[in-house]
């Protein structure tokens, strides 16, 4: 027993002491009779009960748990377990009224009420007494320093980051807003609640705050939004706690704080797949990933890892880009088996080495060129033979070592496509489809359009001409573009790669195209600066760029599938000989011509419709017939 335990028993047992001559002063008007002053002989009955009562609650209190908690933290736990021992001590006191029979007057019938209630009192009184003088002590020369901050939220989140702020240097609270009126004028712990979102920027004038923290764990993506751009527009800079799912599992704290990000303002629901359907497709396999050092490559390694796979083998054409996927592995997931290997999916040797070595059962194709402007000028050869030889080369190696799943990663530019990289991908995808009728591999494509900070993103672009003063630079006022977050869209490909069972076509719920501009201008808000400071400037649409993406082409229809952000497109049919006529093509010696490349993949792709550069940007304006795309492309 440590000297502390001694302190706080010896205190619990004074309690007792202290309650039952309280409650006798009390009953007596603060007069005690003779036969109940156990000062004196003839009140040794009284002191006798008092004995009895005080081993009764030592026992009570052991027996309730009372010496595990640490009264420093003392909370409602604490407070539960001390009113038990009381509860107890109280059924002690009435069994010794209802068995006395020894000499002295009867136990007075009050005791019954006073000596509990006083007991508890003076028990958890301390207690809490204890613990607002050790937070005074260590925390209240720190309560009018930090930085001052409105926080947005009033409910359980609210509250606990109230709590953990107010122990915090570098925070102070001045103020909180919630949009329920019943809290309006109400304090918690102390911290007034004002009113409702609409006065933030009002609220922040007049307190000079210049930080805002979203207290709302459980609110919906375009609640968050909304707040955030309320807080931007005025100025402030805002942070964020984490959701209620990293809350519940314990994987964070309240006051684990980040600043707002792009992601953010995007308004997207969160991703639900069906996990344990996922966990039975992926469970002790050996999985390969082609482009496995890319940005959904990566991200569908780390994914993929959460499932219990054999193994996992990562292909990939760059040294540093594997390398970096294999260390964050390394470090995050070491009991899943690394397999890295350097190859290009074009090399068909290259590709036989590795499934007759390793015999992977899933494949997923995420290697492929995808920045537009450079695939389409000096590089459109390139890009057909990475994206449809190298695609035709994996697929047919995967086909004949019977490999489970073929899982090919596309993209919304292979629809009604006007440049080589969106005509390839549309070109990878007939390859599938031609292939998925063989016997044993199930081929699967899944089609999304642009993440959110994937290697080549306007992201990253951003960031880097906002960190050297601007201006961001925008091809057009009216571009828009798809956005999902990395770690959305490998999770959706996953589900989709569980579900399929061949030849379809996954599309992604995108949501909402986006303004490229403002995202741009959103990125320059969170980075704490107003577009006065940061200016935007067009450039033009480059070579192949549409002003609108699409998801589906004009002839395809889609059909619902048992989750809510996946669906099926059902395009026309690969024609025949498409795959002996292809392979035939792409492996002549080259090189080939940007425009010869065109004339090619016309022959098989007939929605493909060039974008000259001297297109009207206009033009492209309007994708949802074939009439407008041809009006683009003269």
């Amino acid at each position: 027993m440590t000297i502390r335990t001694a302190l706080v028993i010896l205190f619990d047992l004074l309690a007792v002491i202290a309650a039952w001559t309280g409650g006798l002063l009390i009953r007596f008007n603060f007069t005690l009779p003779t036969d109940h002053d156990f000062r004196s002989g003839a009140g040794s009955h009284t002191l006798a009960i008092l004995g009895v009562l005080i081993v009764i609650h030592a026992l009570a209190c052991h027996w309730a748990g009372l010496y595990r908690g640490i009264w420093r933290f003392a909370s409602v736990p604490d407070l539960q377990r001390a009113l038990r021992a009381v509860a107890v001590s109280a059924v002690g006191l009435l069994a010794v009224k209802a068995l006395y029979i020894g000499p002295g007057s009867a136990l007075p019938r009050a005791m019954l009420v006073t000596y509990p209630l006083l007991l508890a009192v003076i028990m958890c009184a301390g207690r809490l007494a204890w613990r607002m003088w050790k937070e005074h002590r260590q925390y209240g020369k720190t309560s009018s320093l930090g930085t001052p901050v409105v926080v947005v939220g009033a409910g359980s989140g609210g509250a606990m980051l109230v709590n953990q702020l107010g122990r915090s240097a570098n925070w102070r609270v001045v103020a909180l807003l919630d949009d329920d009126r019943k809290k309006w004028g109400l304090e918690l712990s102390g911290i007034p609640i004002l009113g409702g979102i609409d006065i933030l920027p009002a609220t922040l004038f007049a307190r000079q705050v210049e930080h805002v923290i979203l207290a709302m764990p459980s609110a919906s993506p375009a609640v968050i939004k909304h707040v955030a751009n309320v807080a931007m527009e005025a100025g402030a800079k805002v942070f964020i706690v984490p959701g209620i799912d990293e809350l519940m599992c314990g994987r964070v704290e309240i006051d684990a704080m980040r600043p707002i990000d792009i992601e953010d303002l995007l308004g997207r629901e969160p991703v639900r797949i069906d996990t344990a359907k996922v966990h039975r497709s992926f469970d002790g396999r050996t999985i390969l990933i082609t482009g496995a050092g890319g940005s959904i490559g990566g991200e569908l390694c780390r994914q993929l890892t959460r499932y219990a796979p054999k193994r996992l083998i990562l292909l990939e054409t760059g040294e540093f880009a594997l390398y970096s996927i294999v260390e964050w592995l390394s470090l995050h997931c070491p009991e899943t088996e690394i397999v890295p290997l350097i190859g290009n999916v074009q090399e068909d040797r290259r590709n036989e080495e590795i499934f007759a070595a390793w015999h992977p059962q899933i494949v997923f194709h995420a290697a492929a060129y995808k920045h537009v402007p450079l695939m389409e000028t000096g590089n459109a050869w390139q890009a057909v033979r990475n994206n449809v030889y190298g695609t035709l080369q994996i697929a047919r190696c995967a086909l004949r070592h019977k490999a489970e799943r073929f899982v090919m990663i596309s993209t919304d530019k292979a629809v009604n496509p006007v440049n080589v990289m969106g005509a390839s991908k549309r070109l990878a995808e007939m390859v599938c489809q031609a292939l998925a009728p063989g016997d044993g591999t199930r081929f699967e494509i899944v089609r999304f359009g642009n993440v959110l900070g994937s290697t080549g993103s306007v992201i990253p672009k951003f960031q880097a001409q906002i960190a050297r003063g601007g201006p961001v630079t925008v091809t057009h006022p009216e571009i828009t573009r798809y956005f999902m977050s990395i770690p959305e869209a490998a999770q959706l490909v996953l589900q989709a790669a569980a579900q399929g069972e061949n030849g379809e076509i996954f599309v992604l719920d995108m949501g909402k195209p986006v303004k490229v501009a403002d995202l741009a201008h959103n990125m320059i808000r969170l980075s704490g600066y107003t577009k006065a400071q940061i200016g935007i400037a067009f450039t033009g649409l480059r070579p192949g760029e549409k002003l609108y993406e699409e998801l589906l082409a004009d002839a395809e229809q889609t059909l619902p599938t048992p989750h809510p952000k996946l669906r099926i497109a059902r395009s026309r049919p690969v024609a025949p000989g498409l795959l002996d006529a292809l392979q035939s093509w792409l492996e002549q010696p080259g090189p080939v011509g940007d425009e010869t490349v065109r004339r090619g993949i016309q022959r098989w792709v007939s929605e493909y419709v060039p974008a000259r550069r001297d297109a009207n940007p206009d033009a492209l304006a309007a994708p949802a017939t074939a009439d407008t795309r041809t009006a683009a492309a003269r």
